[in-house]
């Protein structure tokens, strides 16, 4: 009595590898990454050694749910990639399309307001404390200039 596997998989407007175990075939899923999605597979109660494309329609529908609004079915707001929005007040989590949109509107805010994160991405340099004289000179002209022939 072996259940077929299908190969994708769509949940969340993403199509997955369905030969994968389910919480590594979850992390295909922009904004999921290691430990929600094995806090997911543990709270939907399925066997995390169980590939995503052998699980039936139902515990599909649940791990949608699940992944859609995880503060509802109880999952630890710690593991939330938006806590505390500023514009809420709300954890969020935010998946796909809304994280990159999201990202993208509070480095636009830093840029506006002028504060040096917002500087350092407006220059095009490494905002969080790198070093910057060996490294990501990528497109620029730095070093030895050559003599005119």
């Amino acid at each position: 009595m072996s259940r077929e596997v299908r190969q994708i998989v769509r949940l969340h407007g993403t199509s997955l590898d369905g030969t994968k175990p389910t919480p590594y075939a979850l992390m295909g899923i922009k904004g999921i990454g290691q430990r929600i999605a094995w806090a997911i597979v543990r709270r939907a109660g399925i066997d995390p050694n169980t590939r995503l494309g052998a699980l039936s329609e139902g515990e599909l529908k649940k791990l949608e749910a699940i992944i859609e609004d995880p503060a509802s079915w109880g999952l630890p707001t710690w593991l939330f990639n938006r806590r505390k929005d500023p514009r809420t007040g709300k954890d969020l989590h935010l998946l796909g399309s809304d994280l990159e949109l999201q990202v993208k509107a509070d480095i636009e805010l830093m840029k506006e307001i002028r504060c040096w994160k917002g500087e350092r991405h407006a220059r095009g340099l490494k905002v969080r404390g790198q070093r910057t004289k060996t490294t990501g000179r990528k497109g620029r002209t730095v070093g030895v200039v050559r003599k005119r022939r």
